[in-house]
């Protein structure tokens, strides 16, 4: 099973959430050959309970993901935290959009919790919890301390990081999960459109629907991270991309309307 830890169903946070544009990205990671992927929307993205509703109405679950379509859709969320940074939070819908409305008073830059409060939380709730793209700026996760790191069950290993350097951020990420006691490291590409897709990856030895067998496979490093020949280019494109929807959507545009309409004539 192929399965991408971190990814995103909107273009922007501000942005509303658009079923079409969701589905456009879940049929591009299919076609990109993941047969899974997190989806660990912005935790204070805009309509974060509409992303999931949308999803469980539409699409069946199995075991803790939903088949969109032949590709598994496991639950989670991206939350700041107040010393700046972001985590990764999985667990199944319901658990996460618990937490999530727990969490309406932090959403505002300033309000975010504490790393300590944050983590117990996650621990309370019996969530999954990991360091999102721990090296980029201007977040100070490698700041916290040597217990505080420990908290975290996994490290994301993250598609734009790699993209801007492939060796550092690989020698740090490495180096960050053994200061926090071994920990696995993981691939998230970090997409928020199609192309950026598969630029890295992870292989499980398994295909599994629950995150007890997900996560068994995590702890006993049964998997594979696999980087694409082109990611930079990728991740370039994917930039790209993105920068010149939300200007569409700027200007009065529809940027789902224009990626829905296929290529030139």
């Amino acid at each position: 099973m192929i399965i991408d830890f971190h990814t995103h169903g909107k273009l922007a946070k501000y942005l509303e959430f658009s079923p079409a544009y969701t589905d456009w990205l879940f049929a591009a990671a299919k076609g990109a050959g993941l047969d899974a992927i997190c989806l660990t929307e912005h935790f204070n993205t805009q309509g974060f309970r509409q992303v999931y509703a949308d999803i469980s109405s539409r699409y069946p679950q199995v075991g803790d993901a939903f088949d969109v379509n032949g590709l598994l859709v496991f639950p989670g969320m991206e939350a700041d935290i107040a010393e700046s940074g972001h985590t990764l939070v999985l667990g199944p819908m319901e658990d996460i959009l618990h937490f999530n409305a727990a969490l309406e008073p932090h959403k505002a830059k300033g309000n975010f919790l504490p790393f300590d409060e944050l983590a117990d939380e996650v621990a309370r709730r019996g969530l999954h919890f990991g360091a999102a793209h721990p090296f980029r700026e201007p977040g100070r996760i490698p700041t916290l301390s040597d217990e505080q790191v420990a908290r975290f069950e996994f490290v994301d290993l993250n598609g734009k990081d790699l993209a801007h350097d492939r060796t550092r951020t690989v020698e740090q990420t490495y180096a960050f999960a053994a200061r926090a006691g071994g920990l696995p490291v993981v691939s998230g590409s970090d997409t928020h459109q199609a192309f950026q897709y598969r630029c890295v990856a992870t292989r499980m030895a398994r295909r599994c629907t629950t995150f007890d067998e997900l996560f068994a496979q995590v702890h006993a490093r049964e998997f594979e991270i696999e980087l694409a020949d082109d990611l930079e280019f990728r991740v370039l494109t994917a930039a790209t991309l993105k920068r010149a929807l939300k200007e569409i959507d700027r200007l009065g545009g529809s940027y789902v309307e224009t990626i829905l309409a296929g290529p030139a004539a």
